[in-house]
């Protein structure tokens, strides 16, 4: 067999008391798309840090090409063909993406920086990245999705022959992330090596040839992806089978009269008279393809969009809200998938997030930030939520994405909501951070609140709701509940809008 482009072998990192990695073992084939997945904390970060130079491993050795290798740098692993592209952007906001695109490596002509050169270098990759920008205007002005092509052409212009990823379509939409896939299927077909790293597991087997699952810093398990599963790879990662995932319904903590939210005929956008009825103990599911309506549903019933015909009654007695504000103020609260631009401010703390909506929904009382009582709060949710960070002054863009998320649905919890949203809250979270949030979602549920809960994960969908409401092209098509609830199920109504006649389900 041909000797791997890069091997590691016994790899071991400290920071402080904490373990990173723990004798981690790892051959790339070269040509081959090798991922790597595990939880957070599982030494993902760390390998990907050290091979790309930025961090150096305690103890261990890194062969690249069969010859052992130290990188002592990032310069030094990019001269070694190493790049890598960064979850979280590195690009300069201010300065064109054709800037972007070399910095500090501009080519020259007569001794000036040569524009049209760059132009004529980037051309080709743009294209095949489908990438159709203004290359002379700033970067902020591009999507989120597009800057993170910018990132991966960036890197790809120095022709790497190892490409490592992490999480690089965390940002793209199904059609960008389909258009990444094809540039990175082609650059294996040229004899690039990469290494892959995700969350999303289906995306992972539809990508790679080869999985790493990493545990608590070390290798536990390297198989050719033909053959192996996803509930194989989850037991991997966690240690346990995948059933475990989902915790059983609590008891209800209270025997209260049932509060109701009922959705009346509620049109707008892409949505056509949407009508059903949720309860208080009961987790209402909704799943439906892209531009199926679910996130203009949830918008709608938190005050961000408006109806354009129909409207609700909530627990309150009250219908659709106004404004968020009025959302907030009357109980109703949304957790959205992407808490990075919708759900946190990242340059402040966690003490700042968390007394965000109750500072701005409060009716009463003096409307200046209060220091000490956001402590309270902080403190209160880091222990209930067991959020883990350092310190609740500690930046939030330090935190880990499923601590992220917690912090998001901490900051609703302190104006007791009734009615929650969570649109698609664990998208970007590992798994045992996903294990952690349904169990809080379980507790909600039992404390009595109504909960709506989305997701593009079937799986999640079938292990926690009491019911799932199916949408499609904007209509409510269907329901399935308990037993009726499977995959091949909820595929059939999510992408044709027809319910099969042995498991018609009614509405509400």
């Amino acid at each position: 067999m041909t000797a791997p482009l890069i091997s590691v072998r016994d790899l071991r990192k400290r920071y402080g008391g904490v373990t990173a990695l723990d004798g981690l073992n790892l051959d790339v084939a070269r040509g081959t798309i090798h991922a790597v997945v595990g939880e957070n904390g599982a030494g993902k970060s760390t390998l990907l840090k050290i091979l790309a130079g930025v961090v150096r491993p305690d103890a261990g050795q890194i062969l690249l090409d069969g010859r052992s290798v130290a990188m002592d740098s990032p310069a030094a692993a990019r001269r070694r063909g190493i790049g890598i592209v960064y979850q979280e952007l590195s690009l300069f906001p201010q300065r064109s993406v054709l800037a972007n695109l070399f910095v500090n490596r501009e080519p020259l002509r007569g001794g000036l920086v040569s524009t049209r050169t760059m132009r004529e270098m980037s051309e080709e990759i743009l294209d095949r990245l489908g990438l159709r920008v203004d290359i002379g205007a700033p970067v902020s002005r591009l999507s989120i999705g597009e800057q993170q092509l910018v990132e991966l052409a960036r890197v790809l212009l120095q022709e790497p022959k190892l490409l490592i990823l992490d999480e690089p379509n965390s940002a793209l939409n199904k059609q960008e992330t389909d258009r990444l896939f094809a540039v990175l299927r082609q650059l294996r077909g040229h004899g690039v090596t990469m290494i892959y790293v995700s969350h999303r597991l289906e995306e992972v087997f539809a990508i790679s040839d080869r999985v790493t699952v990493a545990r608590n810093g070390k290798d536990v398990m390297t198989r050719d992806r033909k053959g192996l599963t996803i509930p194989e790879v989850i037991d991997a990662m966690i240690g346990a089978h995948p059933e475990t995932l989902f915790p059983p319904p609590l008891p209800p903590e209270r025997n209260g009269e049932t509060e109701e939210l009922k959705v009346l005929d509620v049109s707008g956008g892409e949505l056509e008279h949407i009508r059903f009825a949720a309860r208080s103990g009961e987790i209402v599911g909704f799943a439906g393809l892209e531009g199926a309506g679910v996130p203009r549903l949830f918008n709608i019933l938190f005050g961000v969009a408006k109806a354009k015909s129909g409207g609700a009654v909530y627990p309150d007695g009250g219908g659709l809200p106004r404004s968020t504000t009025e959302a907030a103020r009357r109980g109703v609260c949304l957790v959205p998938g992407d808490r990075k631009r919708n759900g946190l401010m990242l340059d402040q703390s966690v003490l700042f997030n968390i007394s965000q909506v109750a500072v701005g929904a409060m009716r009463g009382g003096s409307p200046l930030f209060s220091k000490a009582e956001a402590r309270i709060r902080a403190l209160r949710q880091i222990a209930q939520l067991r959020i883990k960070t350092r310190s609740p002054d500690a930046l939030v863009n330090h935190l880990s994405g499923g601590n992220q998320q917690k912090v998001v649905v901490g900051k609703w919890l302190e104006i007791a909501p009734k009615v929650i949203l969570l649109d698609d809250p664990t998208r970007g979270v590992d798994i045992g951070a996903k294990r952690e949030l349904y169990d809080l979602i379980r507790a909600m549920s039992a404390e009595g609140r109504i909960v709506l809960f989305s997701s593009t994960e079937l799986p999640e969908l079938i292990g926690l709701c009491d019911r799932i409401l199916v949408l499609y092209r904007g209509r409510l098509v269907g329901e399935v509940a308990g037993r009726d609830v499977d995959n091949r199920m909820l595929l059939h109504l999510i992408n044709t809008g027809e319910t099969p006649n042995q498991h018609a389900g009614a509405l509400s």
